[in-house]
């Protein structure tokens, strides 16, 4: 599980890792934090001995985002997100980096719909936009898909990744991360996401990550509700939960 922290402040980022201290080490902090804070805010995290997904969802010419991209390894992020529409030649340029962070590629917003999506690609379905833009990245080097839970499956099979040697995916492999934002327990209020699943489905479809804020940061309390999803999750898939701590 990566916890969003998605808040203004160091105070409440320092509040949020005091209490979640022990059950959650892996963290988001995305554009709303980091261009409030930067590096202090990663600093925290790292000082706390935890792991830093950096979500600023990159898409720009290919060597802006390669040198974006070497600027994270300067900050020792585990993984950072890009935009898989920026193209083969940003894909690539920022994944021939040496040394790198890992890439993680975002497919198809959660916030959107499928008719969000039609407004901006007409002939586009989001099953497919999704599987396009995967491939496109992992045939780059991209080594995480970012994407609803709803597509995971249909994308495994799409992909058929057995056979994705062949079709030069280098990074499979073995296999690309799945990392699924847009994950609300069923008693939660979704917001702006659009194409939700619950944590009990992630585990059940063996979701590598599952990236989640609000129910846990904006809880009166996070780290129950934290060890409640948790718990939810390995009662719903056990040996997915066990073997991926």
């Amino acid at each position: 599980m990566i916890v969003a922290l998605d808040v203004d402040t160091i105070r409440e980022e320092e509040e949020l890792l005091e209490r979640l201290k022990g059950t959650i080490t892996f963290y988001k902090i995305g554009l709303q934090l980091f261009t409030a804070h930067g590096k202090r805010a990663v600093d925290l995290v790292h000082r706390a001995g935890n792991r830093v997904f950096l979500d600023l969802k990159f898409c720009d010419i290919p060597q802006t985002v390669a040198n974006a991209v070497r600027e994270t390894q300067k900050l020792g992020v585990e993984a950072v997100s890009l935009h898989l529409s920026g193209g083969a030649d940003m894909l690539r340029a920022a994944a021939e980096l040496r040394p790198r962070p890992k890439l993680w590629g975002v497919t198809v917003l959660t916030s959107m719909t499928a008719a969000d999506l039609h407004a901006l690609h007409p002939r586009a379905g989001v099953r497919s936009a999704v599987r396009n833009l995967a491939r496109l990245g992992l045939s780059r080097g991209i080594d995480g898909i970012i994407c609803s839970g709803n597509e995971v499956e249909p994308l495994r099979k799409a992909l058929n990744l057995e056979k994705s040697s062949k079709q030069g995916i280098a990074s499979l492999s073995h296999g690309p991360r799945f990392i699924t934002p847009g994950i609300r327990p069923a008693d939660n209020a979704v917001h702006d996401q659009k194409r939700v699943i619950t944590p009990e489905k992630a585990a059940e479809l063996g979701i590598d990550y599952i990236v989640i804020g609000r129910p846990i940061t904006a809880a009166p309390d996070p780290l129950k509700a934290a060890q409640k999803i948790l718990g939810d999750m390995k009662a719903a898939a056990p040996r997915a939960i066990e073997k991926s701590c």
